[in-house]
C-alpha cells in the first residue's frame, strides 16, 4: 500500500525526524510505501499534492496540530502520538493497513470521498488535545527564548569585561539605555553590553503573546491568533505573566472558535475574519484579563516567584531531584515536557537578575535531560557486552544527542530495555538535578547543552553535575542488566533487555 504520513513533536527537533525514519524503514520492510512530511522546528516542505492523491490511507504521528489537515480529507486516517510511531512504528503501519483494508470493505456509496478533516476543538481525546494545543504555544515561544536568553547571557559575559568584574551585570542592568543608544559608540564593549541586553529583552518581551497566541492558533486556527497576542499582551501588562499567558490563550481560542461558528448573513460573512471576530474575541479577552483575572493570576505569580527565591538548602535540592528526575523519567514524553516547560516559561518572569532562581531551574532542567544519552553511551563502553551490536552502534551517536541535549538520544535504548534503562535515567537524572541546585549552577538559554557552557553561571558546577548523574546512571543500568540469565553477546538475537 501507499501510505502519506504527518510527523511532529513540540520541539520539533528529535522525535519529528525518528517517527518519520521508523515509519519509512519499517514501511519499506514490509513492502508498503511511506512518504513522510515532517513539522519540525526548521519549518515543513508540504507534501505533493499528486502523492497524496495516490496515496490509500494516510498517519498522523504528531504532539502538535497537523498543519493543513484538510489536504487529506477523504483517506482513511490514523492519529497517534509522535512517539508511538518511534516506539512501535509496525503497529501503527498495521493499524493504517486495517483502517484502508475496512474503508474497501465499504460500499461504494458509503465511502468518504472529500469528508472534512476533524475539527481542531472535537478530534482526539480530550487530555490528548490539551496537551497539543499547549505543546503548539510552547513550541513556537522556544526559539525566542533561545535568542533572547543567549543574548541576554552574551551581554551579561560582556559587561563583566567591560565594567571589570563580575558587578558588570548589575551595571549594564542599570544603565541608561536611551542615552547610549542616542550617542552609539562602536568601539565600547560597554555600549555593545546594553544593546545586547535590551535586545534580548525584546525577545523574551514576545515570550508571553506568542506563548498565548499560538495555543489559540491551536484550538481556532487563524482567528485565534489576534484575541491570543492581545491576551498575551494584557498578560504581560498586567504582571500575571507565563501563567496569564496560558489562561488568554485557551479563553482566546475558544472564544475566537465559537464567534467563528456564527450563523451571520452572506453579506456580513466576509468581513467576520478581518473585522467581527478580531474585534469581538479581543475585547472580551481584553475584559477578561485586565479587569477580572488579571491581578488575581498576577498574585499567583508573584507567590510562585517569592517561593522560588524563598527555597534554601535542602528545599531547593529536592526541588531540582524532582525536575532532573522527571526529565529522565519518559525521556522527551509528556513529563519531561511538563518539566522542561516549567524551566522555560520561567524565563518569561519579569525583572530576572543573574541570580533569579528561575535560571537555576533551567539548568537543573537541561541538565537532568543530558543525563540518560550520555550514560548509556558511557555503558556501551565500559560494558559493550551486555548491548547488542545496534545498541552499540547507538551508543556512538547518543554521545553527540547526550551533549547537545536531545534526550531522546536513549530512546532506542529505552525501547529495548525499559524498566532498567528508565529506572537508571531517572535516579541518574535526579542526582544531576539535585546537585545543580545545590551547586547554584543557572543558564538563562533553553536548550544547547555543552555548546552554551559558556553562558553557564558556575561552569565547574555544572561539570560536576552532569559526570555525577552520567556515573550513578551508568553505574546502575550496567547494575541491572547483569541481572539477566543470559549476557547479550552469548544470546545471539536476544534484544537488550529481554531475558532468554
Amino acid at each position: 500500500m501507499r501510505f502519506v504520513a504527518v510527523t511532529s513533536c513540540p520541539t520539533g527537533i528529535a522525535h519529528t525526524y525518528m517517527a518519520a525514519e521508523a515509519l519509512e524503514q519499517t514501511g519499506k520492510a514490509q513492502g508498503h510505501e511511506v512518504t513522510v512530511e515532517t513539522q519540525g522546528s526548521i519549518g515543513s516542505e508540504p507534501l505533493d499534492p499528486a502523492v497524496i492523491a495516490a496515496a490509500d490511507g494516510v498517519i498522523f504521528a504528531a504532539d502538535l496540530e497537523v498543519k493543513e489537515r484538510d489536504r487529506f480529507a477523504g483517506l482513511p486516517t490514523v492519529d497517534v502520538g509522535v512517539k508511538r510511531a518511534v516506539h512501535d512504528p509496525a503497529a501503527v503501519l498495521a493499524e493504517a493497513v486495517a483502517a484502508v483494508e475496512a474503508a474497501a470493505a465499504l460500499p461504494a456509496a458509503e465511502r468518504p470521498v472529500a469528508a472534512p478533516a476533524p475539527s481542531r476543538a472535537t478530534s482526539a481525546s480530550g487530555a490528548t488535545r490539551v496537551r497539543q494545543w499547549l505543546m503548539t504555544g510552547v513550541s513556537h515561544m522556544i526559539p525566542f527564548v533561545a535568542a533572547g536568553g543567549i543574548l541576554i547571557a552574551l551581554s551579561f559575559m560582556l559587561a563583566q569585561v567591560a565594567w571589570g568584574g563580575a558587578e558588570g551585570a548589575v551595571e549594564v542592568t542599570g544603565a541608561d539605555a536611551a542615552a547610549i543608544f542616542a550617542s552609539f559608540d562602536p568601539l565600547s564593549l560597554q555600549h555593545w553590553s546594553v544593546v545586547l541586553l535590551k535586545t534580548g529583552q525584546l525577545a523574551f518581551g514576545f515570550l508571553v503573546p506568542v506563548l498565548s497566541g499560538y495555543i489559540a492558533y491551536a484550538i481556532a486556527d487563524r482567528p485565534g491568533l489576534v484575541p491570543g497576542f492581545v491576551g498575551g499582551a494584557a498578560a504581560g501588562f498586567i504582571g500575571a505573566g507565563f501563567l496569564g499567558g496560558l489562561v488568554t490563550g485557551f479563553a482566546a481560542g475558544f472564544v475566537a472558535l465559537w464567534i467563528s461558528r456564527w450563523k451571520v448573513a452572506k453579506g456580513v460573512r466576509g468581513i467576520m475574519p478581518v473585522v467581527v471576530i478580531p474585534l469581538l474575541s479581543s475585547l472580551v479577552i481584553g475584559v477578561l484579563m485586565l479587569v477580572l483575572l488579571g491581578r488575581p493570576i498576577a498574585a499567583a505569580m508573584d507567590g510562585l516567584t517569592d517561593w522560588l527565591g524563598g527555597l534554601q538548602g535542602g528545599s531547593i535540592i529536592l526541588l531540582g531531584a524532582l525536575l532532573g528526575a522527571m526529565m529522565g523519567f519518559d525521556l522527551g514524553g509528556p513529563v519531561n515536557k511538563v518539566a522542561y516547560t516549567f524551566g522555560v516559561t520561567g524565563l518569561a518572569t519579569a525583572g530576572l537578575t543573574p541570580d533569579s532562581p528561575q535560571y537555576k531551574v533551567m539548568a537543573a532542567v537541561m541538565l537532568g535531560g543530558m543525563v540518560a544519552p550520555l550514560a548509556l553511551a558511557l555503558a556501551t563502553v565500559v560494558r559493550p557486552r551486555l548491548f547488542t551490536e545496534v545498541e552499540r552502534e547507538n551508543g556512538k551517536a547518543a554521545w553527540l544527542l547526550g551533549a547537545s541535549f536531545i534526550s531522546e538520544g536513549a530512546i532506542p535504548f529505552a525501547a529495548a530495555d525499559p524498566w532498567r534503562v528508565i529506572l537508571a535515567s531517572t535516579v541518574g537524572s535526579a542526582v544531576t538535578g539535585a546537585v545543580s541546585m545545590g551547586m547554584g549552577v543557572s543558564l538563562v538559554a533553553p536548550h544547547g547543552g555543552v555548546w552554551v557552557l559558556p553562558l553557564v553561571g558556575n561552569a565547574l558546577g555544572f561539570v560536576v553535575a552532569i559526570l555525577a548523574g552520567v556515573a550513578v546512571a551508568c553505574a546502575l543500568v550496567v547494575l541491572l542488566k547483569q541481572t539477566r540469565r543470559v549476557p547479550v553477546a552469548a544470546a545471539g538475537p536476544v534484544l537488550a533487555g529481554q531475558d532468554a
